[in-house]
């Protein structure tokens, strides 16, 4: 019996392992299949064949490396980006390792590609002032204007993920008040209802009755009725960050991304005093302890602490230059 090819591999990473037997949620089997396809394609241009001729060695773990900082340095990702498509790669492998015993050295290789380490960074949030001016920014007397000024009212009051605002389907959208929200799965199959304040409640009323669409429709997409792409939102964001900032100077300074949104929710509720356990919650976090990120964000909160601090009573010194001909003496 022949070896399973790379390209059986790949199929039945994806129709056994990820549906049939960990039953993985659509946002994983896309996070997966987009790391993976991008790696074939390196491979392939790196190797001058056509992905579907690749074979395991020229999926080595000295291709998966210089794969990896094809991604930072050509593609610009993050350390966060890399690590989530090496773990793609490690899952793939792991399960291709017992068909491929022969190959155990390659795949052992790969495996021991260890994850970047990454610095822990203050989250950058936008401010009222930002996010009045991001909503104010599309031209809401259009059919695309009056959609991402739907899409952006939501993401800022939400906090919802990109995966999860791109999925909504019409049916996920609870409009009778009081009781207004929206139902979504995020990771981990965490299943959330996330209220609705009346302001959004009525952008969101508006822009259904002009959509018109079934239950299973998509509450945000393209002009031909598809589901919108994550790339097309990030786009339609920086384009109108890009306007707000000819009103709003500060949202020039940020690069404002659907993430930027989560964490403007986030920070919102931190600064009306709302516990971090809610937050946790509100957000879909696994764990309280996530939702810590925005308390080093929150400079409110530390100088309210600062302000219970007694500081020392000691006077600042009295700055004496030092004598002109001295310094003259003492610089030749």
């Amino acid at each position: 019996m022949s070896d399973p090819t790379l390209a059986s591999l790949l199929q039945g990473f994806f129709t056994h392992r990820l549906i049939t037997q960990r039953q993985a949620s659509p946002q994983t089997i896309s996070a997966y299949r987009d790391a993976l396809r991008l790696l074939l394609l390196f491979a392939a241009d790196r190797a001058h064949k056509q992905p579907v001729r690749l074979l395991i060695d020229d999926v080595d773990a000295d291709t998966v490396a210089a794969f990896l900082d094809h991604l930072e340095t050509q593609r610009s990702n993050t350390s966060a980006t890399r690590n989530a498509r090496l773990a793609a790669i490690h899952s793939f492998y792991r399960y291709a390792l017992p068909f491929i015993p022969d190959w155990a050295h390659t795949v052992s290789q790969v495996l021991a590609i260890p994850p970047r380490r990454r610095s822990s960074t203050i989250v950058h949030y936008l401010t009222a002032a930002e996010t009045q001016a991001l909503l104010e920014a599309p031209d809401r007397g259009t059919w695309f204007g009056r959609r991402d000024h739907a899409l952006l009212a939501l993401a800022a009051q939400t906090g919802l993920r990109l995966s999860e605002i791109i999925g909504l389907k019409v049916q996920d959208l609870i409009l009778a008040s009081p009781g207004a929200a929206v139902r979504t799965t995020g990771k981990g199959r965490r299943q959330r209802a996330t209220p609705l304040t009346g302001h959004t409640l009525k952008i969101l009323r508006s822009w259904l009755h002009e959509l018109a669409g079934e239950p299973e429709y998509p509450v945000f997409v393209t002009s031909r009725g598809h589901q919108m792409s994550q790339d097309a939102v990030q786009r339609l964001v920086a384009k109108h960050a890009a306007t707000a900032a000819a009103t709003c100077p500060s949202i020039g300074a940020k690069k404002v991304t659907p993430h930027t949104l989560r964490h403007t929710a986030a920070m919102a509720l931190m600064t009306a005093g709302v516990d971090t356990s809610v937050i946790a919650l509100w957000l879909g976090h696994q764990s309280p302890l996530t939702t810590q990120i925005y308390l080093h964000a929150d400079m409110a909160t530390k100088e309210k602490a600062l302000a219970k601090v007694t500081s020392p009573k000691t006077a600042p010194g009295r700055y004496k230059p030092d004598d002109a001909l001295i310094t003259f003496l003492e610089h030749l």
